[in-house]
């Protein structure tokens, strides 16, 4: 079973779907993050665990989901119908790849953690506003800065080992919990690897993407980050 952690927040109109395209294997657990509109509701009625994080912040609510979950691999997806879940088995996989002996154990050829980032192809008008994707390549570049990656997307749909996420005691619990992830990450030495995902527009209304202010916020919450992280 892999346990796959979905912050929430004011997401009714758009968890049927994501609940709907979960792949057999992959437990949802749907972190509502104060919501007002029901979808703590919604997420009970079409099957998902429901974990209450009462804190404001998509790092808050990613950490919740973290905690509650069990399995030993753990995927972390937005909730807004923009990632089809269909796409979680081949982070997965690629999670898998190179890092698994015959007998099960960790194997010496892949030595070290490993992060699965779903890379943002746009699939449709209006998925990623250009003032979102240039915000985003902002961060990219920053980010590869420091930490010598060559990330191209600080992308939303991840999979990594539930241990080894912990391990990292990521702190920031506002929009700049994403990038903390891939910081500190590439600081300890793992391997992060970037696999081309759709992204689809979001159903309801965007909080952070869709909005100019949102998207402010979120750039700022990052480069917050970074100067922390780094000094």
């Amino acid at each position: 079973m892999i346990d796959v952690v979905l912050p929430c927040l004011n997401e009714a109109e758009a968890l049927p779907w994501v609940l709907s395209r979960m792949p057999a294997g992959f437990r949802p657990i749907v972190v509502d993050n104060a919501s007002t509109d029901g979808s703590a509701q919604v997420a009970r009625d079409h099957g998902a665990e429901v974990v209450a994080a009462p804190q404001r912040g998509f790092g808050a609510a990613c950490h919740a989901g973290l905690l509650a979950a069990t399995a030993e691999v753990v995927c972390v997806m937005d909730a807004d119908a923009s990632l089809d879940p269909g796409e979680l088995p081949r982070l997965v996989t690629e999670l898998e790849a190179g890092s698994r002996s015959e007998a099960g154990a960790r194997s010496d050829a892949g030595v070290g953690p490993k992060l699965v980032l779903g890379r943002r192809c746009p699939a449709g008008r209006g998925a990623w506003p250009p003032h979102a994707r240039l915000g985003n390549a902002v961060l990219a570049r920053s980010l590869n800065r420091r930490a010598g990656t060559r990330l191209r997307d600080l992308g939303p749909m991840r999979a990594a080992r539930r241990a080894d996420l912990l391990a990292l005691d990521l702190r920031d619990r506002r929009f700049g919990y994403p990038l903390e992830m891939v910081l500190r990450a590439a600081e300890e030495g793992w391997r992060v690897v970037e696999l081309d995902v759709p992204y689809l527009p979001r159903r309801g209304r965007s909080k952070v993407t869709g909005t100019v202010g949102g998207t402010v916020r979120a750039v700022r919450d990052m480069r917050r980050v970074l100067v922390e992280v780094a000094s």
